[in-house]
């Protein structure tokens, strides 16, 4: 009853997915006053840029995001120390885990470089020479900003934003904390690279499409819009 009481107070409710709009709904708020402005960092992505084939050559894993347990980056480790052959693991970022992260690398074995915080050119050449993107702990950003970049993910389903992102022609979506299915997404994922050079393309046609900076700010712009006019009506796929 709060909760419907304090969302009646507003004339218009962003959500940055289809899952947290349909959350308001089901709070009693009024479809019409209900936009989704998808969460997104990058831009339009430029043309799409292959990658050369696995053949004769270690994947490149990368994972991007803050070093906290919630991540579960520890299920990554273990994940890529179980292939033969290994993936080359590539963890970009810091944390109050980074130490422990390291330490578990060592006694795994797995062949993981822990780049630490990397931002500008550095972390655009880290996407752009990876084939592989994954997530295996909540977060969203990392995901968006890794398909703009024509990478294939592997995203474990969280808060509901990586629903609207990923489907089975970009990437593989796994239910969170399962390790089995971690394990079984890098192997299919990593056992044909034709496919994963097609995900690729296909993720970073999902961003050009629908899920940029342009579309979110403009969703933002429709939801004024209607609620000057004294009026709001939810546009596009999902609000």
């Amino acid at each position: 009853w709060l909760r419907r009481r304090y969302y009646r107070q507003f004339d218009a409710l962003i959500a940055y997915s289809s899952v947290g709009a349909e959350s308001y709904r089901q709070a009693g708020v009024d479809a019409g006053r209900v936009f989704v402005a998808p969460n997104a960092v990058a831009g339009p992505p430029g043309p799409y840029r292959p990658r050369p084939p696995l053949t004769g050559r270690r994947p490149r894993v990368l994972f991007v995001g803050r070093l906290q347990r919630r991540k579960r980056v520890d299920a990554l480790l273990r994940a890529c120390a179980s292939m033969d052959p290994q993936p080359e693991l590539w963890v970009v970022g810091d944390g109050p885990e980074r130490a422990a992260l390291q330490a578990l690398a060592e006694r795994l074995g797995a062949r993981a470089v822990f780049h630490g915080a990397v931002h500008g050119p550095e972390l655009e050449a880290l996407f752009q020479a990876a084939d592989l993107f994954v997530l295996p702990g909540t977060g969203g950003l990392a995901v968006q900003q890794a398909m703009a970049h024509g990478l294939p993910v592997i995203v474990a389903e969280a808060d509901g934003s990586q629903r609207d992102l990923v489907g089975v022609e970009s990437g593989w979506l796994i239910p969170p904390g399962d390790e089995g299915a971690l394990r079984r997404a890098l192997a299919e994922a990593l056992g044909a690279s034709g496919e994963l050079a097609q995900k690729g393309r296909a993720a970073q046609g999902v961003v050009a499409a629908r899920v940029n900076v342009e579309v979110m700010a403009d969703r933002f712009v429709q939801a004024i819009l209607a609620v000057m006019a004294g009026r709001a009506r939810p546009s596009g796929a999902g609000g």
